[in-house]
């Protein structure tokens, strides 16, 4: 034998396993088509995939699990392939079993069906855990939306805590563009957060295209400080919405202008059932033109516009329009500028509000005039009244009577909060009596800083004290005596985490004009009680 035949003998042979030729491809699609519309377990659960919607899937899986085989083969060049094999056989292995568990998407007619109850196959995708971050560049994005990728089972985005950049947004493209048609929740709060305005102008652009024509049924849209341009930058996204019931536009600069945007872009309201803006610059002219949009929303069950400058002419929009609502559970309208006019207003619509539950009306200087009207249409109305807040609205004992006649009508009430207002113990003494009622769910109750002392913070100390279920009563910073602190104690002995802090109490502090002494004041508070029904 000669010596090159030896050598040859000799030579080590690689054989390069990866990556398989186009034929092997097709086989591994063929055996998942199979197994994909073979009788189990699983089919019996989930029903059983047609053989197009297999055989689709199928290609899908192989190609995905080809993609990431792949890319961990590139990182390792010199090796024979075998680690790509197991990620190619093990990445198609679960996305056939999250196919399986999917269950069909269509019928034989092509009708889509619905989820089927009981489903364990994952629905939501959500990215906004962790720190809040900026994520660098189109390799990061790719590897962190890439579950999005290939068959899956996602209803809902969330993308909310991770700002996108104009790489980052082109990776996110395509792959919204292919999910589009399943997704029914989209979460894009606080996405572009850092960017240059015309960096996150574009970006806001790509997902608004990505998403046209998608059918949500929620949208959120907050934290954004998006004002007009990025409204109008939505533009194709709001515009393609027929069937939204929620919608949020929070903390997102929401202007005059910008308000005038969302309602000409929203092609339809019938169905919103939840409308959030908060911590906006909307003012009286915008305020208008959201009250459009509550006028065309006759479904509304949630709506906020707290925090958004409505002053007066805004605020009795906002009232009117309201009187569309029907099936109103929750009003949150604190922190504006209302004034007794608005509050005036709004109470001629209260009465159509049968289902109310929570009322939050803080903060909307409604004065004695304001506060006794919307008293008086709450007593008359909203019998499953829970959650009411009248606190920061300069209201003095001349409206204590209706708001006590109120509140004695509520046999729901869970919390009652009148902080920040000028009750005095005069007024004390008609809260305290109507507290002493039926309300067999109360359990807070806010009576901190009204100019009150002894003799009414033990009015409405002993109202409480007693209830099943209560849970905290706030009298902090009054002008409680510091022997009336420590009676306050002994009467929540046995429930000491019933009261609340009195550290910024001011023992020294009762009004000059009251003139007489505790002792006094409770003696008169006594026998003005004797006589008192509500």
């Amino acid at each position: 034998m000669d010596s090159t035949g030896q050598a040859y003998q000799h030579r080590p042979v690689t054989i390069r396993l990866w990556p398989p030729s186009q034929s092997t491809r097709l086989m591994l699609v063929e055996r998942m088509t199979k197994n994909l519309t073979t009788p189990s377990i699983f089919s019996r659960k989930y029903g059983l995939l047609s053989k197009a919607e297999a055989e689709e899937d199928a290609k899908q899986i192989e190609d995905v699990a080809f993609v990431s085989a792949t890319q961990h083969f590139e990182k390792e060049p010199d090796s024979d392939g075998s680690a790509a094999v197991q990620i190619y056989a093990k990445e198609s292995s679960k996305l056939m079993l999250e196919a399986l568990k999917r269950g069909p998407r269509v019928k034989d007619d092509g009708d889509v069906i619905s989820d089927k109850a009981g489903t364990t196959a994952e629905t939501v995708f959500d990215i906004s855990g962790g720190a809040r971050d900026f994520i660098k560049g189109e390799e990061e994005a790719a590897e962190l939306l890439k579950p999005l990728r290939g068959p899956n089972s996602y209803t809902k985005i969330i993308f909310s805590n991770k700002s996108f950049g104009l790489d980052a947004a082109h990776v996110a493209e395509p792959i919204l563009i292919s999910v589009k048609d399943q997704l029914k929740e989209v979460d894009l709060s606080d996405f572009i957060a850092g960017r240059p305005e015309e960096e996150a102008l574009k970006v806001m652009t790509i997902f608004s295209s990505a998403l046209e024509g998608c059918s949500l049924r929620y949208l959120n849209l907050s934290n954004n400080a998006m004002g007009e341009k990025g409204v109008r930058a939505f533009r194709s996204l709001l515009k393609s919405q027929n069937n939204l019931e929620e919608l949020y536009l929070m903390n997102d600069g929401i202007s005059e202008e910008a308000a005038k945007a969302v309602s000409e872009l929203l092609p339809s309201t019938e169905k919103l059932k939840v409308l959030h803006f908060h911590s906006n610059m909307t003012g009286d002219e915008g305020a208008i033109a959201i009250a459009e949009i509550v006028k065309n929303s006759p479904a509304l069950e949630d709506f906020r516009c707290s925090s958004t400058r409505v002053g007066s002419d805004g605020g009795v929009a906002l009232a009117e329009a309201l009187g569309a609502c029907k099936h109103l559970r929750k009003l949150d309208l604190r922190d504006n500028m209302f004034g007794p006019e608005a509050g005036v207003a709004l109470s001629k619509v209260i009465p159509a509000f049968t289902d109310l539950t929570e009322i939050n009306l803080s903060y909307l200087n409604l004065e004695d005039d304001g506060a006794e009207a919307l008293a008086n249409a709450l007593k008359e109305s909203a019998p499953s009244l829970e959650i009411l807040d009248l606190s920061g609205n300069d209201i003095t004992a001349k409206a204590a009577a209706s708001l006590a006649a109120c509140i004695s009508s509520k046999q729901f009430l869970s919390k009652l909060n009148l902080s920040e207002n000028e009750l005095k113990d005069e007024g004390v003494v008609l809260i305290s009596k109507a507290l002493e009622g039926g309300q067999g769910q109360l359990i807070e109750v806010d009576l901190s800083t009204n100019l009150i002392t002894w003799s009414g913070a033990k009015l409405v100390a002993e109202a409480v004290v007693g209830k099943p279920g209560f849970k905290k009563l706030n009298i902090n910073s009054n002008f409680i005596s510091d022997e009336g602190i420590v009676e306050l104690n002994n009467i929540f002995k046995n429930s000491p985490d019933m009261l609340g802090p009195l550290d910024e109490n001011d023992p020294e502090g009762e009004d000059a004009d009251e003139g007489a002494e505790e002792d006094g004041d409770h003696d008169e508070l006594e026998s003005k009680l004797k006589g008192l029904g509500i």
